[in-house]
């Protein structure tokens, strides 16, 4: 039966859709791509390769995030002639996290592997992720490229500091969280919902789920990139630590967000009525004049604020509990049940 695709994108033509026979697999290997005209065949032939050795099914998913320089054109011709190959193109560039994404949303294996279509990393690591992923009864394998083959200054860097910030935040300690080589297990992946820059924080979105101890990492090859241009500058760094606030949040929170409202609200509630207690102390006792301290304007700011925390948690509260009640969503994720 084939599945329709999601309003966002299009996909192949009818030709090729009768080539690609949608039907369960194994694994389902998901890449993005974005102008990467010159490294697409040779990619799918290093993937072929990879797999060929191994008896598991397994299709692969290009969704073309809205590349201009031809290579939508190169796959549809590529997938009339690969059974494997699925092309998904999307109407625009939504960046690296939403064509991800689309890719996890049609895919039809039980495990799931996602790396870059630019050939920096290998393809002849999906057999060895998979490997560890299952012998181990894991839930994620995450690549690590110990040996990175990219700018020190602009981009080994800023991954560095940020890999050990996330890892900090989040308690999910990995050696390079950027690394988009990552095996996973598709039913506790699809419990995980995408948007902004947050593929990298699959291992802690993860986490919210499953123990920690089911989230491992393996040492992967890293290549320089032969042909085309790298997508992403330093600016990327500094959307991360932004998105990197809300995983901390949602980690931490979601499900009681009046904890962490309200325990700012008390703090800074309290913080104010100490020094509004100061201040009739000494207007009363020592007849001293408070109407033009400073003091006096700070303890009513921090006295009105703390207030509003507290009852925005209140409202975030019920917000959260009108959330659960109202969608599929839940607060825990069954690993076994005996009816099944």
């Amino acid at each position: 039966m084939i599945r329709r695709p999601p309003r966002s994108t299009h996909c192949i033509s009818s030709a090729a859709s009768d080539v690609y026979k949608r039907q369960e697999v194994d694994v389902s290997i998901i890449s993005p791509v974005f102008n990467e005209k010159d490294n697409l065949e040779p990619f799918i032939k290093q993937v072929s390769d990879a797999l060929s050795n191994e008896a598991w099914t397994w299709e692969l998913i290009l969704v073309d995030d809205g590349s201009e320089d031809g290579s939508f054109n190169l796959l549809q011709k590529l997938s009339k002639s690969q059974k494997n190959l699925r092309i998904i193109s999307l109407s625009k560039n939504f960046g690296q996290t939403s064509a991800i994404q689309a890719g996890f949303d049609n895919a039809l294996g039980k495990y799931l592997v996602t790396l870059d279509s630019d050939l920096q990393n290998d393809p002849k690591d999906i057999p060895n992720l998979l490997h560890k992923l299952i012998n181990e009864n894991l839930d994620l394998v995450v690549g690590w490229r110990k040996d990175r083959k990219d700018n020190f200054l602009f981009r080994n860097l800023p991954s560095y500091i940020a890999n050990k910030l996330i890892g900090a935040i989040t308690g999910v300690k990995l050696n390079d969280y950027g690394c988009s080589l990552k095996a996973y297990n598709a039913k506790i992946l699809r419990e995980v919902k995408l948007y902004g820059e947050m593929h990298r924080f699959i291992p802690a979105w993860m986490a919210t789920k499953v123990s920690a101890k089911k989230i491992d990492e393996l040492v992967v090859d890293h290549h320089p990139r032969i042909a085309g241009e790298s997508k992403y500058g330093i600016s990327r760094t500094f959307r991360v630590f932004l998105d990197l606030i809300s995983v901390y949040f949602f980690m931490r929170f979601f499900s009681r967000p009046g904890h962490f409202f309200g325990f700012l609200g008390l703090l800074m509630t309290f913080v104010g009525v100490a020094i509004l207690s100061y201040l009739i102390f000494i207007k009363f006792v020592y007849s001293m004049d408070i109407g033009d301290r400073p003091l006096l304007i700070a303890g009513t700011i921090f006295t009105v604020v703390g207030v509003q925390f507290i009852s925005l948690g209140v409202i975030g509260e019920i917000l959260s509990r009108t959330y659960y009640a109202s969608s599929k969503e839940r607060s825990y994720l069954v690993k076994w049940d005996s009816k099944d």
